[in-house]
């Protein structure tokens, strides 16, 4: 019997961003803002109600504190004060899903501390055993291939590897810096045929075009573009004409 291929589809939200409820109808995970880098307190948990009614689960989108320049800049924290940000981040999002009445399934870092903990040992595994120490059931969403993965990996806890359907890689498997050009990819059709190619093939091609082994649980889908929805919906179609299902991660 021929094995059906399933792939998660993660966004973040509860941003601001204006666009949530539309990519809640698409995506089967849905990365919640927890205040510090955008967002409030009255759209996380809208959000969360949002995702209650249309079956979508619930993840944690911590970051650095540093809304001014949305969470994208490197900080280097001791190991106490980054522990310290993350616990104060899960604590406020598992208390509205608890009011809300769906479970709190997973972590996904955002921004400056999801690029940093990819590629610094030593901090991802703060970022872990914060995770861990919080609540140990919980999965991290990282990207594929770095240095968060390992390390939740070392401790026990649930991964899930993440890979982009935006993003230009480097030939480390690194993401492209998106300070510098071509990070994002803009083509609609680019981007499709680098989702086909990271769940069918389990490879992505990098800047330079060289071939990637990659493992793709989860494919992020940006939301704070202007054509976000419509992009995401040309994702959802094609998967489905595909015959991929589109399903959050089996937990055993």
């Amino acid at each position: 019997m021929t094995q059906v291929l399933r792939i998660d589809l993660n966004a973040d939200v509860a941003e601001a961003c204006g666009q949530d409820a539309a990519l809640l109808q698409i995506v089967s995970s849905a990365n919640v803002c927890c205040g510090l880098h955008a967002g409030s307190a009255v759209t996380a948990y809208q959000t969360v109600q949002f995702a209650k009614q249309h079956g979508v689960r619930v993840g944690a989108h911590p970051s650095y504190d540093d809304r001014a320049n949305f969470g994208r800049t490197n900080q280097n924290l001791s190991d106490d004060d980054v522990t310290a940000v993350l616990t104060y981040q899960l604590g406020a999002i598992q208390a509205l899903c608890q009011q809300v009445g769906v479970p709190l399934s997973y972590v996904k870092p955002h921004g400056a501390l999801y690029n940093q903990a990819a590629k610094d040992p030593q901090l991802a595994a703060v970022v872990a055993r914060a995770i861990q120490a919080f609540d140990p059931n919980l999965s991290v969403m990282a990207l594929s291939g770095g240095a968060l993965i390992d390390a939740a990996c070392a401790i026990g806890l649930a991964v899930e590897s993440e890979v982009f359907a935006d993003r230009r890689y480097e030939d480390n498997g690194a993401l492209v810096a998106r300070s510098q050009p071509n990070a994002v990819i803009e083509d609609d059709d680019e981007a499709l045929a680098q989702v086909l190619q990271m769940i069918t093939q389990g490879t992505i091609t990098s800047i330079h075009g060289k071939t990637i082994r990659v493992q793709a649980d989860s494919i992020c889908l940006h939301g704070d573009s202007a054509h976000a929805v419509a992009f995401a919906q040309r994702i959802f179609a094609t998967l489905n004409e595909q015959g991929i299902m589109i399903a959050a991660p089996n937990r055993v």
